[in-house]
């Protein structure tokens, strides 16, 4: 297990990742990005407030923005650190010689996954002096940032790994980030309106359907909806008759589509080879 988690490739890559000034910059204009969302929606509410201060319940707005706009980078930066990975390796013509390494096919793939996803969870966490804006003026309580921060690791793992598997799987660079973004755009965009389509067309009178929970659960901004607005899952709760909650749903299903991306990764990364068999000579 230390072997997988401490090796050369993991050392590398978080050198490569971390130390250059392209990663710091990334970062930095991440975190302007998101300063301008929250003093832009400061100024905006204290301009039409007459009260002339921030109440509690538009400070829990400005977090319900916050967190969506960070989901969105979040899906939006995934692929791109992710999704060429393995392909890069093998563009560059140094993906033969990585494998003749002795690093097992798991350790290369957990070392390009953690050195990615690492650079990820450091922007997160340094976005977390911006949400302390939100706990200045009230509305939110720390179980709430929790769950949120939570849905955020969940994705990035599973993205990531989708990311990989794209990465592994295709030759090229761009049609492995193109494949990873078309997933990641599914998962929000596609999951929502086929939600919206089965709710308008077979939810009638006091009757449920199964369907729409089951393609939504998989939909990370409207699980971080549930969590803002607990009345969202009651509402589909009585329209579908299940009532589990999205955020367990969310997390096995998340889970197991990483397991699953993370297995065929490695499977696929080293060809298969055929022993080599010699044939017995035959007499003239």
């Amino acid at each position: 297990m230390k072997t997988l988690l401490i090796n050369p490739v993991l050392n590398k890559e978080i050198k490569l990742r971390l130390r250059s000034l392209k990663s710091f910059l990334g970062i930095l204009f991440y975190l302007v990005a998101l300063g301008i969302v929250a003093i832009g929606f400061i100024y905006i509410t204290m301009m039409n407030s007459q009260a002339g201060y921030i109440r509690p319940e538009e400070s829990r707005m400005m977090f319900m923005v916050l967190s969506m706009v960070q989901l969105g980078l979040i899906m939006f930066m995934t692929p791109g650190l992710t999704a060429g990975v393995i392909s890069g390796e093998r563009e560059r013509q140094t993906l033969n010689m990585l494998l003749t390494t002795e690093q097992s096919s798991t350790s290369i793939i957990l070392s390009k996954l953690i050195s990615s996803v690492a650079f990820l969870f450091l922007m997160i966490s340094a976005s977390l002096p911006l949400y302390s804006i939100v706990f200045l003026y009230g509305g939110v309580s720390p179980g709430v940032l929790l769950a949120t921060f939570g849905i955020y690791v969940i994705t990035i793992i599973t993205i990531g790994s989708i990311g990989i598997l794209f990465s592994t799987l295709l030759k090229k660079t761009i049609v492995a980030m193109i494949a990873t973004y078309g997933v990641a755009l599914f998962l929000t965009a596609g999951t929502g309106f086929i939600t919206l389509f089965f709710m308008s067309a077979f939810f009638y009178g006091n009757t449920t359907n199964i369907a729409p929970y089951f393609m939504i659960m998989t939909n990370p901004a409207f699980v971080l909806m549930t969590v803002f607005e607990p009345n969202i899952q009651e509402e589909f709760f009585t329209r579908t008759g299940i009532e589990l909650p999205f955020w367990i749903t969310f997390g096995a299903s998340f889970i197991i589509i990483a397991a699953a991306s993370l297995w065929i990764s490695i499977t696929k990364l080293r060809p298969n080879m055929k022993p080599y068999r010699r044939g017995r000579k035959k007499d003239a």
